[in-house]
């Protein structure tokens, strides 16, 4: 397995952030991962889930959202997310032209995607891959956050702990009955919102991706 390569990713109105690219020798599509709030792209979930996906074909780029890149606590807000997200799809296209692109990432980069998305498709993005999708805030279980799912297009799957505090499945399941068959639910059982990379998870993921890009 190759090491990650460090890029540069340069973003319209604020200072340029990191990523870590990884690239399979036979890649057949590329997954531009965003990290959730708490934690960096070096995190190790973060790494292992690009690890196990180099692995099985699939390439990844982990990037850093602005405030991770500062060093602040406080996640930036979704104008400065967004921008972020749509410079780091566009870094992929450069970078790997040849390969379908899907976004995403874990928790608040998942659904900073998402919204990206409803607001304005990702140019040649496929599909989106929420990794524990923040559905409500912990102890205030609510869909109102699901509203902008219903402006995304593509194909989703949100891959979710069955005891996840952040999306009580009483309330996602529903939402993704209504988003109909382009929205697909992977339950990691006995899992919270963090999990850990089991290699079912990551069969289910690459059994999706395949799917989304034939």
């Amino acid at each position: 397995m190759g090491h990650p390569v460090a890029v540069k990713i340069d973003i319209e109105g604020t200072a340029p952030v990191s990523g870590l690219l990884q690239m399979p020798a036979a890649a057949r599509a590329c997954y531009v991962f965003a990290h959730g709030a708490g934690a960096g792209m070096t995190h190790p979930f973060m790494a292992a889930v690009a690890d196990q996906l180099e692995k099985r074909g699939t390439a990844t780029l982990r990037f850093q959202f602005p405030y991770m890149e500062r060093g602040s606590k406080r996640p930036d807000a979704p104008r400065t997310a967004h921008a972020a997200i749509r410079a780091a799809v566009a870094e992929a296209a450069r970078r790997v032209p040849a390969l379908a692109l899907i976004a995403g990432g874990k928790s608040f980069g998942g659904r900073m995607t998402s919204q990206a998305q409803a607001a304005s498709p990702l140019p040649d993005v496929r599909g989106l891959l929420f990794l524990s999708f923040p559905l409500h805030a912990a102890g205030k279980p609510s869909d109102e956050r699901a509203g902008h799912l219903f402006d995304v297009k593509v194909p989703m799957l949100f891959v979710q702990g069955s005891k996840d505090a952040l999306a009580d499945l009483k309330l996602l399941q529903p939402v993704i009955e209504r988003l109909g068959p382009r929205a697909t639910l992977h339950v990691v059982p006995d899992a919270g919102h963090s999990f850990h990379v089991r290699d079912e998870t990551i069969d289910a993921i690459v059994t999706w991706i395949d799917g989304v890009i034939r």
